[in-house]
């Protein structure tokens, strides 16, 4: 995964500050033959490339709507894959237009003309990775990631056929999604917290002759502490 990150500071759902617990992903798609971040992601900074018209969704209201997702998926400008975070992962987003607002992180892949396999291959792989990545942020697990359309039918998401206009046109479903980040969550190592090395530092005495507190020096070394040392004093 290519991830990145440019958090959309002047759109109201920012400014909103409220946070949330993330009980749930839910995978959406722009609804837009447009596969490049930079319409939604901005401004430029030096890989996003220059948005000509600034109708990114760094502002107040884009477009005068209330919307902000967690992330987009799509192309920067080398034509490259990549995923922005657009706000902190626990944030309050305006995704689902629904409860799951509340509950769930929401992403968007920006879509192209539907049917280029190649970008889609690309980009569902790194839908995968970015969900892959969350469920270990927030414990969770492939159970708990659904589509807009899925949202709908669950009464927690506005009426919205994302992104099942679009998988299956390629042989992917959320069922195959959600089997896919299975599969990689079983397969990757988990990630053990670093635990800082404790040191208990000993003195051992005095000695009233330098050649036996040198030789104590040599059996401590040998005996494994490293940082064992003499200090002469008169």
């Amino acid at each position: 995964m290519n991830l990145r990150k440019l958090i959309l500071t002047n759109n109201a759902c920012f400014k909103a500050g409220k946070t949330i617990i993330p009980k749930g992903i839910m995978v959406h798609s722009t609804g837009a033959d447009n596969p490049w971040l930079k319409r939604y992601v901005g401004p430029d900074d030096g890989l996003l490339g220059k948005n000509q018209y600034n109708n990114h969704w760094n502002q107040e209201k884009p477009g005068g709507r209330q919307v902000c997702v967690h992330a987009f998926i799509g192309k920067l400008a080398d034509g490259t894959i990549a995923t922005y975070q657009t706000l902190p992962w626990n944030h309050r987003s305006w995704h689902a237009g629904g409860t799951a607002d509340n509950t769930h992180i929401g992403f968007e892949i920006c879509e192209d003309g539907l049917s280029d396999s190649t970008y889609f291959n690309k980009v569902y792989r790194e839908a995968v990775e970015l969900c892959v990545y969350l469920c270990k942020q927030y414990n969770l697990t492939e159970k708990d990631i659904i589509c807009h359309s899925e949202g709908y039918k669950l009464g927690i998401a506005s009426n919205h056929g994302d992104v099942m206009h679009w998988f299956p046109k390629h042989g992917k479903s959320m069922d195959t999604f959600r089997s896919d980040v299975k599969s990689v969550l079983a397969s990757s190592a988990p990630v053990e917290p670093t635990v800082p090395k404790k040191y208990y530092r000993v003195q051992l005495g005095a000695f009233s002759v330098k050649a036996n507190a040198d030789a104590m020096l040599s059996k401590v070394k040998a005996a494994g502490f490293t940082d064992a040392f003499i200090k002469y004093s008169e």
